[in-house]
C-alpha cells in the first residue's frame, strides 16, 4: 500500500490579513516535505466558491506549481469536475498533458461529476453530470492517442482536430475517478479507471463492500475507457500523527475531524446528496434486468436484512438533519468504528494497516485539516513519513 498526502487546501476562520497566500505557500511546504519524504503522490481537490472550506479553485496550477519544486512525488488531480461547464474534455486532456511534461511524467488524472452545489453555481442539470463525465473520461484518452479526434454526441461535436500536446507518458498518464456510492464504484470498475473514494465517514465494512462491488465490476470489463486498466483503489481519510496519542489530541485533532465534517456536509448539501444517492440506488434494485452489480448487490443486501445504523451513522444523520453535534461526540463517534487515523506512529501504523487488509491500494492522508497549526501538520507528515517503509518499501 502507497502512502499518499491528500489536500483542500482549508482556510478556517478567523482571518488575518494574507491569509490566502500563506495558506497556499504552507500547501507548497507541505508537498516539498512529502516529495522528500517518500510519499507516493500529492492529490489535490477541486472545489469552487468553497470559502474557508477549500482555496483549490485551480489545482492544475497548485500542482504545476509542485511540479517544479519537487523530484519524485507524483501528481494527483482528485479530481477534474468533468461536467463541461466546468471543464470541456479537450482543455482536461491539453491542460493534464502539458503537466505531465513539466512534472517528467508524474500525472495522475482523476475525474468527477461533482456535487449539488457546484452544479447549481454552474448552471449544470444534475441528471445530466454522470453522463457527462463518463463522456469525458471515453474522450480524453482518445485525444492522448489519437493523432485526429471526432466525437458526436447531445453535448458535443468535434470534427477531426489534432489535440496537442499528447502526454509524455505512454501511453498515457492513470485515470481515476471520484467515487461516493456503490454506482460510481461500479461505473469506474467498468471504465478500467481507478477508484477515488473517502473513509472519513465510512466503517472498513463499508468500505469493503465498495472495493468488492468495484474489483468485480474492474474484472467484468472488456472495453476500459483508458489504453489500459488502473484497477487501483485509493481512500483518503483524517491523518494526525504526533508524539503521542495524548499529544494528538492536544494538537486539537478531535476539533479538526469535527470541524471538516460539519462543514464537508454543510457545503456538499449533503441532505439532498444522500436523497439522490438513495433514489438512484432504489431504481438499481428495483431494475431486474439494467440494476448491474449495483442492483444484485443492493437486492442481496435487502434479503439478508438491514443491520442497525452504527453510532457514527446516528451522528452523521442528526449533523445532516441540521442539529449540532458536539466536537467531541463527533470524534468519538467515527473514531469508534475506525475511520480516523490519529494518534502516535504505533497507532497510526495500527489502523493503517487495517486498510492494507481492506485492499487499498493507496492511503490518501489528509493532514491539513480545519484550524490545526501549520507546523503540527508537519509534524505529522514527518512522523507518517517514518513509517511508509513498513508498507511500501519502495
Amino acid at each position: 500500500m502507497k502512502i499518499d498526502v491528500f489536500s483542500e487546501i482549508q482556510n478556517p476562520q478567523p482571518w488575518t490579513e494574507g491569509h490566502e497566500h500563506r495558506r497556499i505557500q504552507q500547501t507548497l511546504e507541505q508537498a516539498k516535505l512529502a516529495d522528500e519524504l517518500g510519499y507516493g503522490c500529492f492529490w489535490l481537490v477541486e472545489h469552487h466558491a468553497g470559502g474557508e472550506f477549500s482555496l483549490s479553485s485551480a489545482p492544475e496550477l497548485m500542482l504545476t506549481a509542485i511540479s517544479a519544486q519537487t523530484k519524485n512525488i507524483r501528481l494527483g488531480h482528485s479530481a477534474v469536475l468533468a461536467p463541461h461547464r466546468f471543464n470541456h474534455p479537450i482543455r482536461i486532456a491539453e491542460r493534464a498533458a502539458f503537466l505531465d511534461h513539466l512534472s517528467n511524467g508524474r500525472v495522475e488524472l482523476g475525474m468527477a461529476r461533482s456535487t449539488v452545489p457546484e452544479w447549481r453555481l454552474f448552471n449544470i442539470a444534475a441528471n445530466e453530470a454522470r453522463d457527462q463525465m463518463q463522456q469525458a473520461f471515453e474522450m480524453v484518452p482518445r485525444m492522448w492517442t489519437q493523432d485526429r479526434f471526432s466525437w458526436k454526441s447531445e453535448y458535443f461535436e468535434i470534427n477531426d482536430v489534432g489535440i496537442v500536446p499528447k502526454p509524455l507518458q505512454k501511453p498515457h498518464p492513470p485515470l481515476w475517478q471520484a467515487c461516493s456510492s456503490l454506482t460510481s464504484f461500479e461505473q469506474a470498475g467498468r471504465n478500467g479507471v481507478g477508484a477515488l473514494g473517502v473513509t472519513l465517514w465510512a466503517p472498513p465494512s463499508q468500505v469493503k463492500e465498495w472495493i468488492e462491488i468495484y474489483r468485480a465490476a474492474a474484472r467484468s470489463t472488456d472495453r476500459p475507457v483508458g489504453s489500459f486498466v488502473n484497477e487501483q483503489v485509493a481512500f483518503f481519510t483524517f491523518v494526525h500523527c504526533a508524539e503521542t496519542d495524548e499529544e494528538a489530541m492536544e494538537n486539537g485533532a478531535a476539533t479538526a475531524a469535527a470541524w471538516y465534517t460539519n462543514r464537508a456536509f454543510t457545503f456538499f448539501e449533503a441532505r439532498e446528496t444522500f436523497m439522490q444517492t438513495a433514489a438512484e440506488e432504489e431504481a438499481k434494485m428495483r431494475d431486474l434486468a439494467g440494476g448491474g452489480l449495483t442492483g444484485q448487490f443492493l437486492r442481496d443486501r435487502s434479503a439478508q436484512g438491514e443491520a442497525a445504523p452504527n453510532r457514527a451513522q446516528i451522528v452523521i444523520g442528526r449533523i445532516m438533519g441540521g442539529e449540532e453535534v458536539s466536537d467531541a461526540e463527533v470524534f468519538d463517534a467515527l473514531s469508534e468504528q475506525d475511520s480516523l487515523i490519529v494518534g502516535s506512529p504505533e497507532t497510526c501504523r495500527r489502523k493503517m494497516e487495517v486498510y492494507r487488509e481492506l485492499g487499498v491500494d493507496r492511503l490518501m492522508c489528509f493532514h491539513q485539516v480545519g484550524n490545526l497549526p501549520h507546523e503540527k501538520v508537519m509534524k505529522s507528515i514527518r512522523l507518517v513519513g517514518e513509517i511508509i517503509p513498513s508498507f511500501d518499501a519502495r
